[in-house]
């Protein structure tokens, strides 16, 4: 069983994307540069905007969730994994860890990339503010 969602956001001048345990997508637009985890800003989506089927499948210990973020021409790829301890009811995040801590705002844990590891050339494109992101979220389950 497979589902897919697409989340729109955009870059933001403060994106440092410098933290070495997670990454996060946010719904909020305003961004210090201590939120040294965030790629990006407007989000169209928090977790507890995610459907039911996604949040049904992501739920599970077994699921292995891939996150593609585009912008300006640039990819990058995470694989991850869900957890029968996710809740996805955060309104405005959506954050991705390289540990097995869940809380609401997790949307997987044990991540191949967290902000750091993400391009320095991608990074740049995501400091415009005027850039559109495209993250893809798939999440499957094996039946």
């Amino acid at each position: 069983m497979k589902e897919t969602e697409v989340v729109i956001a955009h870059g933001h001048e403060n994106i440092q994307s410098t933290n070495r345990t997670t990454f996060e997508v946010t719904k909020e637009t305003h961004l210090t540069k201590k939120g040294d985890c965030i790629l990006a800003v407007g989000a169209s989506k928090g977790a507890v905007d995610l459907s039911q089927r996604f949040k049904d499948l992501a739920c599970s210990d077994n699921a292995k969730i891939v996150i593609e973020l585009e912008v300006d021409g640039e990819k990058e790829i995470v694989k991850a994994w869900g957890s029968s301890g996710l809740t996805l009811k955060h309104p405005t995040d959506l954050v991705i860890r390289k540990g097995n801590f869940v809380c609401n705002r997790t949307l997987a844990i044990k991540a191949d990339k967290t902000a750091c590891n993400f391009s320095r050339r991608f990074v740049e494109k995501l400091q415009n503010l005027n850039e559109k992101v495209e993250i893809t979220l798939t999440v499957e389950r094996a039946t």
